[in-house]
C-alpha cells in the first residue's frame, strides 16, 4: 500500500483523528497508548479526565525521585535526562519559573502541536506538577505562529483551568526556524525580538528574568504528567530497560501526508515504517531539518531509542522521521534543506551571517554540477562554522551536512564524478521543480514562503510519497551575499 493509502486508512478508521497541526496540511494522528488515548473524544477538559485524573500536588523531592526513577528524558532535542534539568532549577534559586515551550519550528515535526491540540490538558497536568513543587505561580506557553489552529485551543484550555491557582501566559513564537531554540523563547518572554541570544549558563541557572526556569518542550511535560499518574513500575512497563515509556513521532511531516503516532522506545525503525506504508528500509533523515541521514541497511537494524540512534551519531531530537524513497538523491534533499536553514538564520553572527550562506551555494552546487572540487570546498567550510555561533544553529546544519558524506559514501563518490545515480547526471535535473503556491491553498506569502509566494517546499508533486524530505527552493546568490573563507 502507497503511503498516501496508508494515511487515508489511518483516517478512516475509528481511532485515527486528523488534527491542523502540520507546517502545510493537516495530518493524521494514530490513537496511543498514552499520550495520544482518548483523541476521538476531543480536547476538553471533562474528556480528559475521564482517562486522566486531576493530579495531586507532589513535593519537590518525590517528584525528583520519580522522574529519575522513570529515567524520563526530554522530547524535543538532544534528549537531556528531566531530573537533572528538574534537579538544577531546584537547587538554582527560589524564585523560580516555568516555560512550555511548544513553538515547533520544525516543519517536520507536528507532534508537539497536535498535543496543544487534542491533549492540551495533559500537557498542563504536568506543568502545573512541575510548577507547585517548585513553587511557581505562573506558567508560561509557547505556540507557533505558522500553526494557527493552536492558539485559540491553547488559550480555550487555559480558560478551563482558571480555578487550579496557577495563572498562565500564553505567547506566539514568531522568530521562524530558530524561533523555537531555548534562548530564542526566552528572549521573546521578556518582550525581545524571538531570536536566539549567546547565553553562557542554561536556563534551569540564569533563565526568565535572571531566574532558574524548567524550559522543556510540551510532550516532555505531557511525560511527566503520565508517569505521576501511572506510577513509576506502570510508566516502565512499555519501552526498554534502559530507555522506558512511549514517544511521539512525526512521519513526513513536511509533506502532506504526515503521520503523527505514539511507539514504545525501543521499537524497530523499519516496523513503523511498514506500518506506515514505507519500505521497511528506507533511507531517512532522523532528527527532523537539524538531523541525521541513516541509510537503508542502518534503517533495517535501528530502533527507536536514544542509545541505538547515538551508535550511528544520530539523535531523535524532535522525533521527527523523513523516509526518502529509493529514487530520491540525498544530496539534492539536502541541499535544498540547507538553504532553507541558511535562509533562515539571525544572521546575528559570521557562521549565520556568512558561513551558511556559503556552505548552502557550496552544496547546491555539489548536487547540479558535481566535481571533486565542489565536494572539497563543503569539507573546507563544515570546520568553519561548528563552535562559533550563537546558538547551536550552524553545528547543527553542519551535522546535517557531515551525516550526508558518512552515510552515502557512493552517492557523493559520483557526485564528485559529475554524475548521479538518479539522475545519471548531475547537471540540469528536474527532481524538484518549485510549487508556485503556498501547499496551504491560499495566496498570501506565509513567514515561510518567499517573496513571490512561491512554496518553500519543492518537488514534482507537493507532498509526493516518493519524496518525504522536502525543503525550500534554492535561492541564488545575490549581490549582497558575501563569502565565507578561510
Amino acid at each position: 500500500m502507497s503511503r498516501a493509502g496508508r494515511h487515508e486508512q489511518l483516517r478512516a478508521g475509528n481511532g485515527p483523528v486528523t488534527v491542523p497541526a502540520g507546517f502545510l496540511s493537516e495530518v493524521a494522528v494514530v490513537t496511543g497508548p498514552r499520550l495520544l488515548s482518548g483523541l476521538e473524544d476531543g480536547p476538553a477538559i471533562g474528556a480528559h479526565r475521564r482517562y486522566w485524573p486531576e493530579p495531586e500536588p507532589v513535593p519537590p523531592g518525590e517528584l525528583l525521585e520519580l522522574l529519575a526513577r522513570v529515567e524520563l528524558r526530554g522530547r524535543g532535542g538532544a534528549g537531556f535526562p528531566f531530573a537533572r534539568k528538574f534537579r538544577a532549577t531546584l537547587r538554582a534559586g527560589r524564585r523560580r519559573a516555568v516555560v512550555v515551550n511548544a513553538a515547533e519550528s520544525d516543519p517536520s515535526s507536528a507532534k508537539d502541536s497536535v498535543l496543544m491540540l487534542r491533549a492540551p490538558h495533559l500537557v498542563l497536568d504536568g506543568a502545573h506538577l512541575v510548577a507547585r513543587a517548585l513553587k511557581v505561580r505562573r506558567v508560561h506557553l509557547v505556540v507557533p505562529a505558522e500553526r494557527k489552529a493552536v492558539l485559540p485551543e491553547v488559550e480555550a484550555a487555559v480558560r478551563q483551568r482558571e480555578d487550579e491557582g496557577i495563572d498562565h501566559r500564553v505567547h506566539v513564537a514568531d522568530g521562524g526556524f530558530t524561533g523555537g531554540q531555548d534562548r530564542a523563547v526566552l528572549e521573546l518572554l521578556e518582550g525581545r525580538a524571538n531570536l536566539p541570544a549567546t547565553a553562557h549558563r542554561p536556563p534551569a541557572v540564569r533563565g526568565l528574568g535572571g531566574r532558574p526556569t524548567l524550559l522543556s518542550n510540551a510532550e516532555t511535560f505531557a511525560q511527566v504528567a503520565v508517569a505521576a499518574a501511572l506510577g513509576p513500575h506502570e510508566f516502565r512497563r512499555l519501552g526498554t530497560e534502559t530507555e522506558p515509556g512511549t514517544t511521539l513521532l512525526t512521519v513526513g511531516g513536511d509533506g502532506e501526508h504526515g503521520i503523527v503516532l505514539e511507539v514504545p522506545l525501543g521499537t524497530a525503525m523499519g516496523e513503523v515504517l511498514a506500518h506506515l506504508g514505507y519500505e521497511s528500509g528506507s533511507n531517512l533523515l532522523v532528527g527532523g531539518y537539524h538531523g541525521t541521514w541513516l541509510p537503508a541497511r542502518r534503517t533495517l537494524r535501528g530502533r527507536v531509542s536514544h542509545l541505538d540512534l547515538a551508535e550511528s551519531g544520530a539523535v531523535l531530537g524532535p522525533g521527527a522521521i523523513l523516509p526518502v524513497a529509493g529514487d530520491a538523491c540525498p544530496v539534492r534533499l539536502t541541499a535544498r534543506i540547507v538553504d532553507f536553514l541558511a535562509s533562515g538564520t539571525v544572521r546575528g553572527c559570521g557562521p549565520c551571517r556568512l558561513g551558511l550562506a556559503e556552505l548552502a551555494e557550496a552544496i547546491a552546487r555539489f548536487a547540479d554540477v558535481g566535481g571533486l572540487s565542489a565536494g572539497n570546498r563543503i569539507r573546507q567550510l563544515l570546520p568553519l562554522v561548528v563552535g562559533r555561533g550563537a546558538c547551536s544553529h550552524p553545528d547543527a546544519t553542519a551535522r546535517l551536512v557531515r551525516s550526508l558524506f558518512t552515510a552515502f559514501p557512493e552517492e557523493i563518490a559520483l557526485h564528485e564524478e559529475g554524475r548521479c545515480a538518479v539522475t545519471g547526471d548531475a547537471r540540469g535535473s528536474e527532481l524538484f521543480r518549485s510549487v508556485s503556491r503556498s501547499a496551504r491553498g491560499d495566496d498570501e506569502a506565509g513567514p515561510w514562503t518567499g517573496q513571490d509566494g512561491d512554496s518553500p517546499y519543492g518537488g514534482p508533486d507537493a507532498g509526493d510519497p516518493a519524496y518525504g524530505a522536502q525543503a525550500p527552493r534554492r535561492a541564488r546568490t545575490g549581490p549582497g551575499r558575501r563569502r565565507f573563507r578561510r
